[in-house]
């Protein structure tokens, strides 16, 4: 997928992790960095885009307005956490990812993850954070691997997945590792739709207009996940 010309990229035009462009109503943020793995300065550019949209929809006052988030790439929608570049910076879970995703969780217009290829560990998560998620059906799996690594799952993102997913779900996707195609993760409430013909745009055009609510989006995600919100900020940062 390439981004449209008049594409702004983050950090920055030599450096392009990663897009915002515009469609009407809708802001597509679309992920460049291969994989889409996360390190401390893709965490930053995911925000850095994040504020700017928001300050976009506040200087244009837009009543209608939503965010897509997806990967750049036919395989991946985000591969997870780059483990040698994130843990070369002490305290990255607790004071950079775990704040992205919940700067994400509580955005103050809806949210719309398009899943259009594999979303593991990291990746699964940031989709988690979303309003919503749509999935392709011909290519790619939802799954957190941490069991099979082995590796600790934190208190913040155990509690969004808490929040996001049913009980028995929750349980196979954090002690079984289980992979999800986009069949099964509708049918375990993961994901929202497969889109048909009509496009992710579609779907989020439809939930557009609730971005006049302003404000009121944030104060009502906030009591929505209060547990969830209160551990991805366990590191004390607010991205």
């Amino acid at each position: 997928m390439s981004p449209a010309a008049d594409a702004k990229y983050f950090p920055s035009e030599s450096e392009k992790l990663l897009s915002i462009t515009r469609e009407g109503p809708l802001f597509i943020m679309t992920m460049l960095d291969n994989e889409d793995r996360f390190t401390t300065e893709f965490c930053g550019s995911i925000c850095d885009a994040l504020d700017y949209v928001s300050s976009v929809v506040d200087n244009e006052s837009m009543q209608e307005a939503a965010l897509i988030s997806r990967g750049g790439s036919e395989k991946f929608y985000s591969n997870g956490l780059h483990i040698e570049k994130a843990f070369s910076n002490p305290g990255f879970t607790e004071n950079t990812f775990m704040p992205m995703l919940n700067k994400i969780l509580l955005f103050t217009i809806p949210t719309i993850a398009c899943i259009n290829g594999h979303a593991f560990a990291g990746g699964m998560l940031m989709a988690m954070a979303h309003d919503y998620r749509v999935m392709r059906s011909d290519r790619g799996f939802m799954c957190m691997n941490e069991i099979d690594l082995p590796s600790p799952l934190p208190s913040g993102m155990s509690a969004l997945l808490r929040y996001k997913l049913p009980h028995h779900v929750y349980r196979s996707v954090v002690l079984e590792a289980k992979r999800y195609s986009a069949k099964e993760a509708l049918a375990n409430h993961i994901i929202d739709c497969i889109p048909n013909k009509e496009g992710v745009e579609a779907i989020a055009t439809k939930i557009a207009h609730k971005a006049k609510a302003g404000s009121i989006i944030q104060s009502i995600k906030e009591d929505m996940y209060p547990e969830a919100s209160s551990y991805l900020l366990i590191g004390k940062s607010k991205l």
